[in-house]
């Protein structure tokens, strides 16, 4: 079969070069569905590519068909072709899914209204939803990734001052989470446990392998994301987890607003909330501070403060060294499952090089107790 790894830029019919901002593997190997977008063209646009050949996918799309009346709102900034999109209109936002798939994350989004700690976090207000839509106001200020990009105006002591203030800020948060009042809601969301996140590891690979399981250059990474991921799940399921904790289930430094220097903090994105280690959360959020480090958009000198933060809550919150690195090790293959190669082949090397450290749970193989074609 043919290999046709999605390239950095495509030129359509009308000569406009689209730049690739996102791909996921489509259902057939070598076909993807693409983010793209263009100088001089408004927001993202959906793309595919079907055995090599590139095309922009028309405005209406059949499995999300509250967005051609949403977009004319505003404009779309964040597009998964026949999942969702995201749109930026006049001081909201709009969260188009699948017909009927509104109504749990609206529910999470008022959830997290009883679980979060008005001194350490605030989410944004939610305006209205509909099964196929939900409609929250915009909240002010940067992000920490941009945050931690702009040296023109955010000098050292105010970005160490606001990772500080952030680190406070989720060890309070998860403190007040365990509080008797919350902790009735906490128990109302779904469990997300080591067992899972396995599951998890699993459903990435597997996805990966499909594309990538007859392509002869991509052998020796086959290899050694199967034996990463031996790795992972033996030391995911061999120890005893942490205790469970609130889990906001997606942290990066993207879903983190800075609002006026400093707390409380913005937080975005409560579809995957759940009760978990809060090694997962932790984990994920250095995963892609370092993740930022190694494509130099993030400073040596600006990771080491963002990345102590991390450790200083993980510490404060007795997180597990080995439940830390377990869970860091499941982001990085998440990330070597991407389909964009660049990505790919760079996480695989992290995994390679966090291989050879010591192994706290010992190196026993938890293979024979997988399901039977695991990989496969």
């Amino acid at each position: 079969m043919g290999w046709h790894p999605p390239l950095p830029t495509y030129t359509d019919d009308a000569g406009i070069a689209w730049h690739v901002h996102r791909a996921w593997h489509d259902k057939k190997p070598s076909d993807y569905v693409l983010e793209v977008l263009a100088p001089g063209q408004p927001g993202v646009r959906g793309a595919q590519i079907s055995h090599g050949r590139f095309r922009l996918l028309p405005d209406d799309d059949p499995e999300l068909p509250a967005l051609r009346a949403e977009r004319e709102h505003g404009e779309v900034i964040a597009y998964r072709p026949y999942m969702r999109a995201i749109i930026r209109a006049d001081g909201r936002y709009i969260k188009v899914f699948q017909p009927g798939s509104a109504d749990v994350p609206a529910e999470r989004c008022a959830q997290m209204d009883l679980l979060l700690d008005a001194g350490a976090f605030t989410a944004p207000a939610i305006l209205h939803h509909s099964p196929d839509t939900l409609v929250f106001r915009a909240l002010p200020g940067p992000t920490l990734r941009e945050i931690g990009e702009n040296h023109s105006t955010v000098d050292e002591k105010a970005f160490a001052a606001t990772w500080t203030a952030w680190s406070r800020a989720w060890v309070a948060q998860l403190t007040a989470a365990s509080d008797a009042t919350r902790r009735k809601v906490l128990s109302t969301l779904p469990v997300h446990s080591p067992e899972e996140e396995v599951a998890v590891v699993a459903r990435w690979l597997k996805r990966w392998l499909h594309h990538a399981e007859r392509v002869p250059a991509l052998a020796s990474q086959r290899e050694a994301l199967r034996a990463s991921a031996d790795r992972i799940i033996t030391n995911l399921l061999q120890a005893a987890p942490d205790p469970m904790v609130w889990n906001h289930g997606d942290l990066h430094d993207m879903q983190v607003i800075v609002r006026d220097g400093g707390p409380p903090f913005g937080l975005l994105d409560f579809d995957d909330a759940a009760q978990g280690e809060a090694a997962r959360d932790l984990a994920n959020l250095d995963v892609h501070l370092e993740l930022r480090l190694r494509q130099s958009t993030l400073t040596p000198e600006r990771y080491a403060v963002a990345h102590t933060a991390v450790m200083r809550a993980a510490e404060q919150l007795q997180v597990s060294q080995g439940r830390f690195d377990a869970y860091s090790d499941a982001s990085w293959i998440r990330l070597a499952c991407s389909s964009l190669p660049a990505r790919s082949t760079l996480a695989t090397g992290v995994l390679e090089e966090r291989a050879q450290r010591p192994q706290p749970f010992g190196s026993s193989n938890l293979t024979g107790s997988q399901p039977a074609g695991f990989w496969s």
